[in-house]
């Protein structure tokens, strides 16, 4: 029969002071178990203080068990997002994307709504208007400046109208179909303009270069009175121009020529107004002007018997 193997652990004395570490805390731990049972029997208001001490003593360690058993239950979580990251992040490309195309879209609306405001303000605060068309083609590369305007005979446009855009004085009427017109653009080598300066009234004339930029001279020989940043506005001379409509601005000098680049860019507008001629609009609104003139003598005559 085989001897049964021996319970104590020999001469290893490692192993005996493990044994009797072992007995040693099961022992206390049974004393201070005990302890708390009868404190918390005799003196529940102490074994509550106990308590209490013991869950301040015992946070820190509470909070990273705890932590650590919540990042063991989402680790299945986070394994599956890091699996789903390629698909996720294509779908969240593919609604930036969209949400830039929206963006862009409120965006270009945002201005649109702005310039037809614009333009209703300038219909509504403006009694020399004929009507509201739309550009729908310019030339750019041509020497000669021109744009097409979706309005004409038949709407009641004519040769020598101005037309205008919310940001400034466009061209004017230079020859008409009936459901078209061309525009004669600021810009043109023949199209002149009288202007002044906004400030002080300075008179000058403005020509188109057929480039994009004006030239303007003054009236007045022998100086240029004008400088970079000078605000030019229709003077009303002439007749065809209704006064104070903004023209150009100035951007440079050179000698008695001032050269300056329009307020109103054609390519970048679409609604206009087509107004009557200065002229046109003044006997239109003044009574005193469709008056027939009557030869006070005749007058006197015709009534005395």
């Amino acid at each position: 029969m085989a001897r049964p193997p021996s319970r104590r652990p020999g001469h290893n004395r490692k192993a005996q002071y493990s044994l009797f570490a072992s007995y040693v805390v099961a022992m206390t731990g049974a004393a201070v178990g005990l302890l708390l049972v009868v404190v918390a029997i005799f003196d529940p208001t102490g074994f509550a203080v106990i308590r209490t001490a013991t869950a301040e003593i015992t946070r820190p360690a509470s909070i990273a068990m705890r932590n650590m058993v919540s990042g063991a239950s989402s680790l299945d979580e986070v394994l599956a997002a890091y699996w789903r990251a390629g698909s996720q992040n294509i779908a969240l490309r593919r609604q930036v994307e969209a949400d830039r195309n929206r963006i862009i879209e409120a965006k270009a609306v945002a201005q649109e709504n702005i310039r037809l405001k614009k333009l209703l303000k300038l219909v509504e605060t403006d009694d020399s208007e004929l009507l509201t068309a739309r550009l729908i083609a310019s030339s750019s590369s041509s020497t000669r400046r021109f744009a097409r305007l979706n309005a004409g005979r038949w709407q009641g446009v004519r040769m020598g109208m101005p037309v205008r855009a919310p940001e400034g004085l466009i061209g004017r009427i230079h020859n008409t179909t009936p459901n078209t017109a061309e525009v004669l653009l600021l810009t043109d080598t023949s199209n002149i303009v009288p202007v002044r300066r906004a400030n002080d009234s300075v008179p000058a004339i403005s020509t188109g270069l057929g480039d994009g930029t004006l030239e303007i001279r003054a009236l007045a020989a022998g100086r240029n009175p004008f400088h970079p940043g000078d605000l030019l506005v229709t003077s009303g001379v002439g007749g065809v121009y209704q006064p104070n409509i903004p023209v150009a601005v100035v951007v440079r000098t050179q000698g008695e020529i001032a050269y300056g680049v329009p307020l109103a860019n054609p390519s970048k507008v679409d609604a206009v107004v087509v107004e009557r001629s200065f002229e046109e609009a003044v006997t239109r609104t003044d009574p005193a002007a469709d008056a027939v003139p009557v030869d006070a003598g005749a007058a006197a005559n015709a009534i005395t018997p």
